[in-house]
């Protein structure tokens, strides 16, 4: 498994398809948490729906870059199909993580805000929340399940605009929602933590329908 870590890491790292999804997600950052003040729930909402989009963006991206020749060599190497597929979601995964430092950490630069323990404890798991969501999304709308680049797009801005504005939605327009309506922040911990539940199992269904259609077609 860090074997294909370190393979997709190389294979996204050389084509630069990284910077597309960083720069989107430093320029949401930019544009929603700025010169804040007042509770932090409601910023850290915005820089975790920041990271929902980036990590969408990037997964597809990761999963879209090898060709079916390329794929094929790389899963008779790893000598499972799902082993691929896991290592590309955990190096997602991996990719998260410092854009999650960054999001608990720049409304703290750049704005006015009394910080608890409870605040950043909450903005960790929102932000989790968001990435195993934005990466069971992209694992569905990616080459290896959609093999035309004009539907998976389609499909991933419907399900990104579905999963952000649809009322009440779990796990992210729920999670938002409770964010933007309070500023007790350990109050939000116990509904946060079901949020990041269905997340996961969102991210392991999803996972799961990858999986099912490319050993299907293959």
């Amino acid at each position: 498994m860090i074997a294909l870590i370190r393979y997709s890491l190389a294979v996204v790292l050389h084509s630069q398809r990284y910077l597309a999804p960083l720069l989107l997600f430093t320029g949401l950052m930019g544009v929603l948490t700025v010169n804040g003040s007042g509770p932090l729930p409601p910023a850290y909402a915005s820089s975790a729906g920041a990271l929902f989009v980036a990590s969408t963006w990037l997964t597809v991206a990761l999963l879209s870059l090898d060709s079916a020749p390329q794929r094929a060599i790389v899963t008779v190497t790893a000598g499972r199909s799902w082993r691929v597929l896991l290592g590309s979601i955990a190096t997602v995964l991996f990719s998260c993580l410092p854009l999650m430092v960054f999001g608990l950490l720049f409304p703290l630069w750049v704005g006015s805000y009394d910080v608890r323990p409870a605040d950043l404890l909450l903005g960790t798991v929102a932000q989790l929340t968001c990435a195993l969501t934005g990466t069971g999304i992209g694992v569905v709308c990616s080459r290896p399940v959609l093999r035309r680049h004009g539907h998976a797009l389609v499909a991933a801005l419907a399900l990104v605009m579905t999963t952000l504005f649809v009322p009440g939605l779990p796990p992210v327009n729920r999670l938002f929602r409770l964010m933007a309506r309070s500023s007790d922040s350990a109050g939000l911990l116990a509904p946060a933590l079901g949020m990041l539940g269905i997340s996961a199992l969102l991210l392991v269904l999803c996972g799961a329908v990858a999986q099912y259609v490319t050993t299907r077609r293959d």
